[in-house]
């Protein structure tokens, strides 16, 4: 009995426990996600930290994108309020509390680890405690109240948090002016004039130069500028460092593409569909994949631990695609399962994902083999690097009209492309991918052959 009084009359000091967070999907096929798991500091005053959780297999950190809330706004459960990218794709974080945004601890451009705090939320709890923004003070459950400053530190903005920090002043100890208390950008500036502190004129639009005020417009655009690296950028990185350890060998081909051509002119004429767009690559992906059936071996992976070679049942492919965002591939999935309609829809598909930065994780993992279309920027060659752990990479160059001659000595025109094939040299041999590559051709070069194999 006496330890049941213990028990209950304690039971405000035990411990809180945070379990790492993870990622719950919600909306059958929505890209919105939430945590299921939330890290309070202070459960009995309704304030509840809301982490970057785990937004796929391996990533430790995200490039805060933008914010669709800003502090004091009201939020409801499943409300987006931020958007971040890992190397892999661009992600909604939706809350999984109603109340309100008490406080934003990034700005857009920030890297966050995994764990760290997004956002803290005011949330009423079981005991009906409540959180006062107006009068910047909470009422706990004793009765007694807290000024948010001890529980939240300085109200500012994140810019004015930045412009703090890089200043090298904490902003818990500058009296704000604004509204509650706010530490106001004037505020930061005008402490920092009081202690002396040297700010940044490298910014000024003149400098003082023996009296005189010279403008530095015109010299600033001769000044260096470090860019950081984020998103797709920073993932480049990453992979193509992995990649350059890999022993690689590359296979290179013409293929004549004059009933490619043909082909493609065929499908625009009898086109009734004016949202699809006919291009060469749906029919240089289908038949592509059916090399792949007779050569499974390109169509695999290499775990170098284990010294095993997996073979993948599905074809994967992956087109590269160059966006504003940085170099992406996504895959377009069983493509040995679809047709060209249906490849051309899907292909569609990722390209506009892609030039919007909304692709999903599973857009961009599971590929089994890739292509990059580097012809249809310019250029009739490339050595492309292998987007591991894929054992093959192919770099499509150009059609364009050369002369050629015929077994008679005649001249023709013919409408030619040139590929680069990069393989895993300790997966693939040359022989292996100069008959894959041969097949391919005769497929693309003789379409007949392709539709008479297709199911």
């Amino acid at each position: 009995m006496i330890a049941r009084r213990i028990w209950r009359s304690h039971r405000f000091l035990r411990p809180f426990f945070v379990h790492p967070p993870t990622l719950m999907k919600w909306g059958g096929g929505s890209r919105s996600w939430f945590s299921n798991e939330a890290m309070a500091t202070d459960s009995n005053s309704g304030l509840i930290d809301v982490p970057l959780a785990q937004t796929g297999e391996g990533i430790a950190e995200c490039e805060l994108l933008k914010w669709f809330v800003k502090e004091g706004d009201s939020v409801e459960e499943f409300q987006p309020l931020c958007e971040v990218q890992s190397d892999k794709a661009t992600i909604e974080i939706t809350s999984r509390f109603k109340g309100k945004v008490a406080l934003i601890s990034h700005s857009p451009g920030d890297i966050i680890k995994v764990g760290e705090t997004l956002v803290r939320l005011a949330v009423e709890d079981s005991q009906d405690s409540l959180l006062t923004t107006d009068s910047s003070e909470i009422v706990t459950l004793g009765g007694s109240k807290q000024g948010t400053e001890n529980l939240l530190g300085a109200l500012s903005t994140p810019a004015v948090r930045n412009l703090a920090k890089d200043l090298g002043i904490d902003i818990n100890v500058i009296t704000g002016t604004g509204k509650d208390g706010r530490v106001l950008k004037e505020d930061v500036l005008r402490f920092s004039d009081q202690k002396g502190f040297v700010t940044d004129s490298v910014s000024s639009e003149h400098a003082v130069i023996g009296g005189d005020s010279v403008s530095t417009k015109a010299s600033s655009n001769f000044e260096d500028k470090t860019v950081p690296l984020r998103g797709f950028s920073r993932a480049m990185v990453k992979t193509m460092t992995m990649a350059t350890s890999v022993p690689h060998f590359h296979f290179v081909e013409e293929i004549n593409c004059d009933s490619l051509v043909e082909l493609k002119q065929f499908f625009k004429e009898n086109n009734t569909d004016s949202t699809i767009k006919h291009t060469f690559l749906p029919t240089l992906i289908k038949s592509l994949s059916m090399a792949l059936t007779k050569y499974p071996f390109v169509n695999s992976c290499f775990n170098a631990e284990s010294l095993e070679i997996i073979l993948k049942g599905s074809h994967n492919i992956g087109v590269a695609m160059a966006t504003e965002h940085g170099l992406v591939v996504p895959n377009i999935k069983n493509v040995q399962s679809l047709s060209l309609l249906e490849i051309t829809k899907e292909l569609s598909r990722l390209q506009h994902l892609a030039a919007n930065n909304k692709l999903n994780p599973e857009d961009v993992t599971g590929g089994t083999i890739t292509l990059s279309n580097i012809g249809a920027i310019g250029g009739k060659f490339g050595s492309p690097l292998l987007n591991l752990p894929e054992v093959a990479i192919i770099a499509l160059g150009r059609i364009e009209k050369v002369p050629k001659f015929s077994k008679e000595g005649t001249v023709y025109p013919a409408s030619i492309m040139m590929v680069n094939i990069a393989a895993d040299h300790r997966v693939l041999d040359g022989a292996t991918v100069a008959r894959f590559c041969c097949q391919w051709k005769e497929y693309v070069e003789k379409p007949e052959l392709l539709m008479l194999q297709m199911r």
